[in-house]
């Protein structure tokens, strides 16, 4: 028997309860009232969404700031709160949580696009113990179901007071943390051993791309290169949650498709207009901005203006050659409307450096080996970091799951 057996067999034999949020504690909300001005020139610390998006347990090493008055009332977030974000592009990125697990003398305020949640009795959730707890599996399920939205999700907090969460004895969370701690400490050594074969490999890829003043290569605009394309415009009532070909929107370009298109309609817009053949570099132009997929000739169907392609002749510029001449961004962002763009006016003047083809093959073929070190999910790191990722995944759902005491 286990230490965690042993514990739960002396401490909740029987199970535990389970109560809900809203019966443990109260939400408040971000900084309100602030302008841009507030914050080029802060006095404060204040924890932005990133932080609470990427970290179990909020990173307190903060250099953001927000310029706060001496009678000024905003929330601070206090050691032991959990914070979830506010909105996001997809339903399964909603209510993201981390934790504040450290115990400070300074003050931290929270962004407006999250909020945060504050237990009554301190006493019933170790901060460690949280951190985990609102990232398993099925207390995620109970805040996905929370969000509402059309093009971007958001949370409702007062659904969000009927989610519903295990309260084990003290001696058992302590004993599960120490068990979760381990797997992520194994996953943390593996990430920054990964991040420095990519700092190694941007090194490179920029010296490859550095030509100076040679005078075998030619500065071309991405217009010179090839037009910009896009898809024709899908509209929401052509999609359905389930069809035969995928739908990609901004928000899930890159990754697991949430809307569907019929193979008859499909059929219809790629012999009509304009659609991108196997090998081309699909850009987005909107929320995450710049970032690149390899169209894999797979049917599939994606968003007009936010997803687009240079129509190039691969005789002349390699496709490969310009997917790492985009992770440079040669381009500039458009950013004086109410959200940053990546307009086709910016990308069609964006230069880049086009060497012979044989060089573009030879560069290529250097930094395709880089980009299987750093980024292949079946081979190297990438896929120990997977790996290990899912077995504590498992633990993790397994170790939190816990039967309910009975009245």
């Amino acid at each position: 028997m286990s230490k965690l057996d042993e514990l739960i067999a002396e401490f909740c034999p029987d199970g535990v309860p389970y109560k809900t949020l809203g019966e443990l504690g109260y939400f408040y909300g971000g900084l309100s009232g602030k302008s841009k001005e507030d914050f080029a020139n802060g006095n404060a610390k204040f924890i932005t969404y990133m932080n609470v998006f990427t970290n179990l347990a909020i990173d307190t090493d903060i250099s953001d700031l927000v310029r706060i008055g001496e009678n000024e009332k905003q929330n601070t977030v206090q050691y032991g709160d959990i914070l979830f974000t506010g909105s996001s592009e997809t339903p399964d990125e909603c209510g993201m949580s981390s934790v504040l697990t450290e115990v400070s003398d300074e003050k931290f305020y929270l962004n407006s696009f999250c909020f945060g949640f504050r237990l009554k009795d301190n006493n019933l959730l170790l901060p460690d113990f949280s951190k985990y707890l609102f990232r398993s599996q099925n207390i995620r399920k109970q805040i996905k179901r929370t969000a509402n939205g059309v093009t971007r999700f958001n949370v409702s907090k007062k659904k969000m007071e009927q989610v519903v969460i295990p309260l084990p004895p003290l001696p058992v969370q302590q004993e599960i943390v120490r068990i979760l701690d381990n797997f992520t400490e194994l996953t943390a050594e593996l990430t920054a051993e990964l991040t420095a074969r990519r700092k190694q490999y941007e090194y490179y890829r920029d010296l490859l791309l550095t030509f100076g003043n040679n005078p075998d290569i030619k500065w071309m605009t991405l217009g010179e290169i090839g037009p910009v394309c896009m898809c024709k415009r899908i509209m929401k009532a052509e999609t359905s949650p389930v069809a035969d070909v995928p739908f990609f929107k901004i928000g899930t370009f890159g990754k697991e498709p949430d809307a569907f298109i019929s193979q008859e309609k499909y059929d219809e817009y790629r012999k009509a207009f304009s659609f991108p053949k196997k090998g081309d570099i699909l850009i987005s132009a909107a929320g995450t901005i710049g970032r690149t997929v390899i169209y894999d000739g797979k049917p599939a169907y994606y968003q007009d203006s936010n997803i687009v392609w240079i129509d190039n002749d691969e005789s002349k510029v390699l496709n490969k050659y310009l997917y790492y001449c985009y992770a440079m961004k040669p381009w500039s962002i458009s950013t004086g409307g109410t959200i940053a763009r990546l307009y086709n006016d910016n990308i069609s003047k964006a230069k880049i450096p086009v060497p012979p083809l044989e060089e573009q093959e030879r560069i290529v073929a250097i930094l395709d080996r880089f980009d299987a070190l750093c980024n292949d999910l079946t081979s190297g790191i990438p896929a120990e970091i997977e790996a290990r990722q899912k077995q504590y995944e498992y633990y993790r759902d397994r170790l939190l799951s816990f039967k309910e005491v009975t009245a």
